[in-house]
């Protein structure tokens, strides 16, 4: 009932999830009579750096594909790069605590290429997103929260649970 697409580490894993998630089983966009729930994204590793095993046929990442469905990031972790990039790509972020968001390769001057840098600063504003941008420098959870890049602060360990409770929340909406 709820599609949970998890963002694995190892390139295989992550393609499948990738077909899964474009497959009939969990279209996100489904018939009339199938349930709109929205989809809780989470990194089943404890760092989701990258973001970039997704294979969508092009050449860009994740953010080609289109859903008419909300989706929620389960954020743990580090969520920095391509991470990073994929979570402001979701709809809505449950951040746990001590979570991390940054886009440090910005220190290796590798640019954000998944439409990162838009994405950012449309969520939070030009002037926070360059501070993020520009510097490289780690945002916690917190500060996530307190900016409105994160949605949802939780304690650690709690974010895949909460966002699935989220997601019931929304899907008991018309």
């Amino acid at each position: 009932k709820y599609g949970i697409l998890t963002t694995p580490h190892d390139g295989d894993t992550a393609r499948l999830h990738s077909d899964v998630a474009r497959s009939d089983e969990t279209r996100l966009h489904p018939p009339a009579e199938a349930t709109q729930a929205p989809n809780p994204l989470m990194s089943s590793s404890r760092t989701e750096c990258e973001g970039a095993d997704y294979d969508t046929s092009g050449p860009m990442g994740f953010s080609r594909l289109l859903l008419n469905k909300p989706v929620i990031a389960s954020v743990a972790g580090y969520a920095v790069a391509g991470g990073l990039e994929l979570a402001i790509w979701c709809d809505l972020r449950v951040a746990e605590e001590d979570c991390v968001f940054g886009v440090f390769c910005r220190r290796w001057g590798v640019p954000l290429i998944d439409g990162g840098t838009v994405r950012l600063s449309r969520l939070i504003g030009l002037s926070r997103a360059l501070d993020i941008i520009l510097t490289g420098r780690p945002v916690s959870g917190s500060e996530a929260y307190s900016i409105g890049l994160a949605n949802r602060v939780v304690s650690h360990g709690t974010s895949l649970e909460n966002s699935i409770y989220l997601a019931r929340q929304l899907s008991l909406f018309p």
